[in-house]
């Protein structure tokens, strides 16, 4: 048995009909393979296992978001994790529309809704009078399921959201993205004794494997080149990581449409000295199904997760190219610290045990440098705001960028 087998065995198996939709775009992507020559660069394919229309991961029908393997989903967010991520992100989001002047908001992947709900709910709490709140979302049935949640959960501010699928030229007010880099397309690159390739996919039995080739250097691997050897002092026989064009393009045009008001990114990732570290030699490439993560990204294509650490000097540099201001960047830990999500937390009654006890628990996940409190960073842009934000004021590592 070969070691995909076993991975796979070792893995919950598909539906009928999931494993019908994996099987489609398993054709698909061997078409496109084949129209290219036989070699499709990495970023295609994961761009085909996560976005092709109808049998893509984001664009079909796959339950992605939820608490535990056996609701068919394949990891939790914040948002999913404790409805107090939203109320403590609520302030610096209040913050920031105050000092901008502006009643906007706009959220890209918005999951299952329960950040917007949140958000919304806890805006009003805070008498914000939101304009609009206007969604980005590719699938259709995290759409539906955004409109079940908002209802559910904030039925009387649910006609303030609105879905779009063309970004306006310009855009006054918070943009919001959590775990949304992450989640873009992403070139692998080898390094092979000094020489550069870059990774691709091939079509192999009924599946895919990869297959490498030289690459002309340009001035990003140039900059990756020069990271991998400042950053670690032994030389390396192959190092493998990834250039994120996606995510510094998709950043660009945010801060490009912001003329006034403020972005908001939060991922896992590192600073650009950190990313290349030895540690990450072998890439920072990640597959999540059903609540296990692992590294294989040709496993049942399109009913898995694929994803990338997010290399957040990059961003930043984007950002700023644009000409929008950083206005911070620091751990998830004290982001929300800062906002008062202690405060949050106190809001529950101690001696209601049966609600505080999962709630701080929840918290304490948000925080804590062995779960999401240090892995995760936020990174914002503004324009039109002098200064920061509160959420920013103590431990910010705009340095460290």
């Amino acid at each position: 048995m070969n070691p995909k087998a076993r991975q796979s065995d070792s893995l919950p198996a598909p539906g009928a009909d999931a494993l019908a939709q994996s099987e489609a775009l398993t054709q698909l992507i061997r078409e496109r393979i084949a129209a290219a020559g036989g070699w499709l660069p990495f970023d295609r394919y994961m761009d085909l296992a996560l976005y092709a229309p109808g049998l893509g991961y984001y664009s079909g029908g796959a339950m992605k978001f939820g608490r535990r393997a056996e609701d068919g989903s394949d990891f939790v967010t914040a948002p999913e994790l404790s409805p107090l991520f939203a109320k403590t992100l609520a302030r610096p989001v209040e913050q920031a529309l105050r000092e901008s002047g502006t009643r906007r908001v706009m959220e890209f992947g918005a999951g299952t809704g329960k950040l917007a709900a949140g958000l919304l709910t806890a805006l009003a709490e805070l008498d914000v009078e939101i304009e609009s709140y206007e969604i980005v979302d590719l699938s259709g049935e995290l759409r539906d399921r955004q409109r079940a949640t908002l209802m559910a959960q904030a039925p009387t501010l649910a006609a303030k959201v609105e879905w779009i699928d063309a970004l306006p030229d310009a855009f006054e007010g918070v943009v919001i993205g959590n775990e949304v880099l992450d989640a873009m397309p992403v070139r692998l690159v080898v390094r092979k004794l000094g020489a550069w390739h870059e990774r691709g996919v091939v079509a192999e039995g009924e599946g895919f494997a990869f297959a490498d080739r030289p690459v002309a250097v340009d001035a990003q691997i140039e900059q990756i080149d020069a990271a991998i050897d400042e950053t670690n002092d032994e030389p390396f026989a192959e190092y493998v990581t990834e250039t994120h064009e996606a995510a510094l393009a998709f950043t660009k045009t945010v801060c490009t449409m912001l003329v006034r008001g403020a972005a908001f990114f939060i991922d896992y990732g590192f600073p650009r000295r950190e990313f290349y570290h030895a540690q990450r030699a072998g890439g920072t490439l990640m597959c999540h199904y059903r609540h296990r993560a692992h590294a294989d990204p040709f496993l049942y294509p399109g009913l898995q997760d694929i994803t990338a650490h997010v290399e957040f000097t990059g961003i930043a540099e984007a950002g700023v190219e644009t000409g929008a201001d950083l206005l911070g960047f620091t751990s998830q830990a004290r982001f929300l610290m800062n906002a008062g999500v202690t405060d949050v937390l106190s809001d529950i009654d101690p001696s209601d045990v049966k609600r505080f006890l999962p709630a701080a628990n929840a918290v304490q996940k948000l925080l804590s440098e062995a779960e999401m409190g240090e892995l995760f960073k936020v990174i914002a842009f503004s324009r039109g705001i002098s200064g920061t934000v509160d959420a920013f004021m103590s431990g910010d590592r705009s340095h460290t960028l």
